[in-house]
């Protein structure tokens, strides 16, 4: 019996690990989020259709504007609402670094958005709508649940859409092993990398280098030699390594503070959002950024022909 209920706390917990993993995986923000204008846009529209399109036993007309414009003013103040609220979310450290998005961020974000939204359109309706006994909370709730109602679809369609983000595809099977060295480094091109001060340099063959990482104001190179991965320090900037590495075909800047030597590369897994690169001789792994997905695929064929 009490094996029994270990392996179930055992299960639940793998369960509780798997379901944690999923919400904080990397996932992008949809249209009405990552653009708010063009968002508010949609929103507008979209409640304006709806509420003409089914006439909601909810809504009511003003007298002086009839319903097609009572509807079209709330559905104005719906738009305004959104971009408002994506502003104001933006303005917290939570949620205002978009390229560090996830399934979290974007059903939290969601759900603040048209809790706020159901709010505002609450309050507008003792304006907008004839004199009525509205300070209540049954008013204020139906107006919560009737926001969410409408706004889950736009939303939830746009969030959707990305759902392919959710599952990693491997992008290159691992299928080819590149050599760490070649036999003849001593008739092979040099590298000569000065550091800013120009007072120390480093020398190496193409085939060596593995990466080269930004750690401040020094660029640590991945290098073989004799068989074993060494890091070796510089003080530079990596846009600076860049331009040294420029005439080379084979190096690629695939992050704001990695260089990789494409030669090297055994897998990369991800998705559009990112890859994280193998290298070969256990030389470790590096990412690869979002902005330069479609570059880093672009090179790594050209240097595979």
């Amino acid at each position: 019996m009490v094996e029994c209920k270990y392996k179930r706390s055992i299960r639940l917990s793998k369960m509780n690990e798997r379901k944690s993993k999923w919400f904080f995986r990397e996932y992008p923000q949809n249209l009405i989020l990552e653009k708010p204008f063009r968002g508010a846009l949609i929103m507008t529209l979209f409640y304006f259709g709806f509420l003409i399109i089914y006439n909601p036993k909810a809504t009511h007309e003003s007298r002086e504007m009839g319903y097609a414009g009572t509807m079209a003013i709330y559905s104005l103040i719906a738009g305004f609402g959104v971009y408002f609220q994506v502003w104001l979310l933006r303005r917290s450290r939570f949620f205002s670094d978009g390229s560090e998005w996830n399934l979290l961020k974007e059903l939290l974000s969601i759900v603040l958005i048209l809790l706020g939204l159901g709010t505002i359109i609450y309050f507008a309706g003792f304006i907008i709508e004839p004199p009525d006994d509205r300070w209540n909370p049954a008013t204020f709730f139906g107006s919560i649940r009737y926001t969410f109602s409408v706004g889950l679809l736009p939303f939830g369609l746009f969030s959707i859409a990305n759902y392919r983000y959710l599952f990693p595809l491997e992008i290159i099977p691992e299928t080819r092993q590149y050599p760490s060295t070649h036999e003849e480094n001593t008739v092979e091109t040099q590298i000569r990398i000065e550091s800013k001060l120009k007072k120390e340099e480093l020398i190496f063959h193409p085939d060596e280098l593995y990466f080269a990482e930004s750690d401040g104001n020094y660029v640590v190179f991945n290098l073989i030699r004799e068989g074993r991965i060494k890091k070796v320090i510089i003080r530079n900037s990596i846009s600076n390594i860049e331009q040294q590495l420029s005439s080379f075909t084979c190096f690629c800047r695939i992050h704001r503070a990695y260089i990789v030597n494409l030669n090297k590369v055994i897998r990369a897994d991800g998705n559009s959002l990112g890859y994280t690169l193998k290298l070969g001789d256990n030389a470790g792994e590096i990412p690869v950024s979002r902005q330069n997905t479609r570059m880093f695929d672009e090179k790594l064929k050209l240097s595979r022909k």
